[in-house]
């Protein structure tokens, strides 16, 4: 499944429906973000519509950022059927991402 760019406007259809949705809180100028870009697409392919993955454009959409008390970037924030159910703040390892993931299905 590809990579869902999400905004404040779509992040309740896109993410807080039925399913397993990882959320990638991120900014274009932010470091740490482009190097989890691919390490995101990598797992995409791995994970294929079992997970949707989306990603949120902090600068751009600062209503969802807020609302979920994100205050660094990257964070990633794992929703099963429109819950929060988990986060992680800052680079990760496609290993540590899977088994967050793991942790919730």
């Amino acid at each position: 499944m590809a990579i869902v760019n999400v905004s404040d406007q779509t992040f309740n259809n896109e993410v807080e429906s039925q399913g397993t949705v990882l959320v990638d809180f991120w900014a274009p100028w932010c470091g740490p973000c482009k190097m989890i870009a691919p390490i995101l697409e990598d797992l995409s392919g791995d994970l294929g519509d079992s997970v949707k993955i989306a990603k949120l454009n902090v600068d751009e959409n600062p209503e969802s950022a807020s609302r979920f008390g994100v205050m660094s970037i990257p964070t990633l924030i794992l929703f099963k059927d429109g819950q929060p159910v988990d986060k992680i703040v800052g680079l990760n390892s496609k290993d540590s991402l899977k088994n967050l993931i793991a942790k919730h299905q």
